[in-house]
């Protein structure tokens, strides 16, 4: 049995910082966000909290650099032909009590967990999953309503990690305290979660330091040479990103499916009814809102799910989308006249932005494209009584049951589609993909028609990254986990 009890940890923490090579040197990596937030427990873990719970406690299996899924606390696994069952060998590897892990206590952590997401989105992401049971010692299966083929990646979220006791199986430990009020994490060595040793291991590895500060905060230490990786950078705060021309190339790009455009959180006066939230989508020149800046290739699109995601059936698209943005604009404005004619009052709007350049830029666009159809924009801070707040949030998995679940009415703040549930929840169930599809159709055809979503398009997710972090890949989710950036080889 390895015990590797904190009398053990404490002195492979000392032997790793002490390491005198260049090679050993600490990888420094900022996340921004609210310090307040890296250690973040529960369940609603922020960004910050995400990326150290995935270092210290991971689940059945774990994400690459590239975003693709890889053994975690299960060393193999394998799918059933009906696609109704997945069944994983757990590796040969101790709780940091030196308890061994075994199928009973996998099964229990994963049970608790499940039930404790219940009521959040991505509890509803996770509704198939109909049984967990433990078949031996170190072998457990999940059983599924129906298939699933990116339910891996669920699995691989953080909020998924196991821990113990409050204590996860690694891939790393984590001391804080150790760095200007972050947390110090350092890889567990390979033969005590349960892999082959490998000689001079020690050799290879890199302490990691992790904080969590305000965008310019992060941007500036980067500048100042006090990080080597700045993560969590978001449309918002893009603008700190250019450090000047000598600096151009360590901003790296990510280009991730998910939401990014305006949810409607009031429904009364001028949003209650849903072709006048509509005449607000029509408005949207979503091609010059990005323009100012400068981001080559970035996708816009004008629905909720994006439209290659149908792959069988799905919703007619809005036939304002077929047309010039010039006409469509003249449609939207007649709509805000009769509402000011027959209310008797101006039409305003509230905008919630988060704090940043980027929303100023985000809003100044928006204001002149409002301005058009005869709408007064002002801008609010998130969470202060807007009647639009911005909704920037990457794809756990890209199909449409996910973009529809993030509007599901038990938790939203606004406007819903009951029928959109309900056309969900009876897709879970269903075996035959035709039928699936249809049902998932209609959803997005409810929601499409309840018009309580301004889509931009997808999400920019920006990095700066030090020419000799080689373990930072861009990827198509946005994912960027901490493990690989300590050098350790398994």
């Amino acid at each position: 049995m390895r015990f590797w009890t904190p009398f053990l940890l404490a002195p492979l923490l000392a032997l790793l910082a002490a390491c005198g090579s260049p090679a050993n040197e600490p990888v420094g990596v900022v996340l921004i966000g609210d310090p307040q937030g890296l250690q973040t427990t529960g369940t609603r873990l922020s960004v910050a909290a995400q990326h150290v719970r995935g270092a210290t406690a991971e689940g059945l299996v774990a994400f690459s650099p590239t975003g693709e899924i890889i053994p975690a606390v299960a060393e193999r696994w394998i799918v059933t032909d009906d696609g109704l069952s997945y069944i994983f060998r757990l590796r040969n590897a101790d709780w940091p009590s030196g308890e061994p892990i075994t199928g009973g206590d996998i099964r229990a952590l994963l049970v608790e967990r499940l039930a404790a997401l219940e009521g959040t989105s991505l509890g509803y992401d996770l509704a198939k999953v109909t049984e967990v049971r433990e078949m031996t010692g170190r072998v457990i299966e999940i059983r599924l309503a129906s298939p699933m083929p990116d339910f891996l990646r669920l699995l691989a979220q953080p909020e998924l990690g196991f821990q113990k006791d409050a204590a996860g199986a690694g891939p790393m430990l984590v001391a804080t305290g150790e760095e200007n009020d972050g947390l110090a994490l350092s890889a567990i060595p390979p033969e005590l979660r349960g892999l082959p040793a490998r000689r001079n291991w020690q050799d290879m590895v890199r302490p990691v330091i992790v904080r969590a500060l305000p965008a310019q905060g992060a941007v500036d230490a980067f500048a100042d040479g006090e990080a080597d990786l700045v993560l969590g950078g978001r449309i918002s705060t893009f603008p700190l990103a250019d450090l000047g021309p000598l600096s151009r190339a360590n901003i790296r790009l990510d280009a991730p499916q998910g939401l990014f455009g305006l949810v409607v959180r009031s429904d009364d006066g001028l949003f209650a009814e849903a072709k006048l939230r509509e005449a607000m989508a029509m408005a949207v020149d979503r091609e010059a809102l990005i323009q100012p800046f400068n981001i080559g290739g970035w996708q816009a699109y004008s629905s909720i799910v994006p439209r290659n995601l149908w792959v069988a059936v799905g919703p007619e698209a809005p036939r304002w989308t077929q047309l010039p943005i010039e006409e469509r604009r003249q449609i939207a404005r007649q709509r805000i006249a009769d509402y000011a004619a027959a209310s008797g009052e101006s039409a305003k709007v509230a905008i919630g932005l988060p704090p940043g350049p980027g929303s100023e830029i985000l809003f100044r666009q928006l204001e002149s494209d409002f301005a058009i159809i005869g709408l007064e924009a002002r801008r609010v801070a998130t969470g202060q009584g807007a009647d639009l707040e911005l909704h920037d949030r990457v794809a756990r998995f890209n199909a449409p049951r996910w973009y529809l679940n993030q509007f599901h009415c038990e938790i939203r703040s606004g406007p819903c589609s009951p029928l959109a549930d309900d056309f969900v929840e009876d897709s879970i169930a269903e075996t035959d993909p035709d039928l699936k599809a249809e049902l998932l159709a209609r959803a997005g055809l409810a929601l499409q028609e309840e018009a309580i979503f301004i889509s931009f398009g997808a999400p920019i997710r920006w990095s700066l990254v030090r020419s000799d972090v080689e373990a930072f890949q861009e990827n198509g989710w946005g994912v960027h986990p901490l493990f690989p950036l300590s050098g350790s080889p398994i």
